[in-house]
């Protein structure tokens, strides 16, 4: 009887052998194996088997029948250590419609799920594909109990609506029955006053000092560069030819010559930017000139 019986288990397909390993999975290993895909994706850096390693648990955990606190603790950590695994495969496109085949219902999803989509596809500026998702899970009643509830308000307008522009349905959000339960007075007011300075921005003609904003904002860092050496130049040539009328001061000329050859070994001449600061370099040398040679040029005269 015995020898029969092992001889059946020796015979027995991979497939069932495979079915009995998961479901001891679920029942006493799950905790380490999801241990183990983490040190898998820490140290190893093995994503793709990372990756499969999750999805098959979760496979495992959709078809379990308990659905206690436990196991969905541990079905968000192989989510989300899935979506990190896809986001260095540069797969990062299959993550959600993978998170949304492990639950029924998109109003299911835990917050930290969604947390982490809307902070990967905003990575990738894609944020518009969390637009919906989001929506539908924040207007869901049940939802305004979970932990990370105020979290994803915070995402969803901070990476989505305001950046994408959608400036009225922030409003909306924040004003309406969500932003009530959520946030405070003072969270709701600082949030509008976003909201607001997003509009102005998109709106110039309402903003008085848009155009000299703008201006800085479209500043390149080499014209940058070259705005602070004019500054610099001209105070230095403040400072020269006033006391030059009654003293030659030799050593501030050097200085000068010195800052001067500074200024065009850094400055390529050939850029359209730079054509704006040569002109005034050489308005400022043709001004030093007439100061400190005019006098004599009119008495040889």
């Amino acid at each position: 009887m015995n020898v029969s019986s092992n001889s059946n288990i020796a015979s027995a397909s991979p497939h069932s052998r495979a079915i009995s390993t998961s479901q001891c999975l679920t029942m006493n290993s799950m905790p380490s194996l999801l241990e183990s895909a983490a040190e898998k994706f820490i140290l190893n850096k093995d994503f793709e088997n990372v990756f499969e390693t999750c999805d098959r648990a979760l496979q495992t955990l959709t078809n379990g029948e308990h659905e206690d606190e436990r196991s969905e603790d541990i079905k968000t950590g192989f989510c989300i250590l899935g979506m990190q695994a896809l986001a260095e495969l540069n797969e990062w496109r299959r993550a959600l419609p993978w998170v949304l085949q492990q639950y029924d219902y998109q109003e299911k999803i835990p917050a930290k799920i969604i947390q982490m989509c809307i902070l990967l596809y905003s990575k990738v500026g894609e944020a518009v594909v969390m637009m919906e998702v989001t929506n539908i899970w924040l207007h869901c009643v049940e939802n305004n109990r979970a932990s990370g509830f105020a979290t994803v308000m915070e995402l969803y307008l901070l990476h989505i609506l305001i950046p994408l522009g959608h400036l009225e349905e922030a409003r909306e959000l924040i004003q309406g029955r969500v932003g009530s339960n959520t946030l405070t007075e003072e969270q709701r007011r600082t949030a509008l006053d976003i909201v607001e300075e997003k509009e102005l921005e998109c709106n110039p003609a309402q903003n008085p000092s848009s155009d000299s904003t703008t201006c800085l904002l479209t500043i390149k860092p080499q014209g940058a560069i070259l705005h602070k050496l004019g500054a610099i130049i001209k105070h230095l040539c403040k400072k020269l030819l006033g006391p030059f009328s009654c003293t030659f001061h030799l050593h501030k000329v050097l200085v000068l010559a010195v800052f001067l050859y500074m200024f065009f070994i850094r400055m390529d001449p050939a850029l359209p930017s730079s054509f704006m600061w040569i002109s005034k370099l050489h308005q400022l040398i043709k001004q030093m000139w007439t100061a400190w040679f005019g006098p004599y040029y009119h008495a040889m005269k």
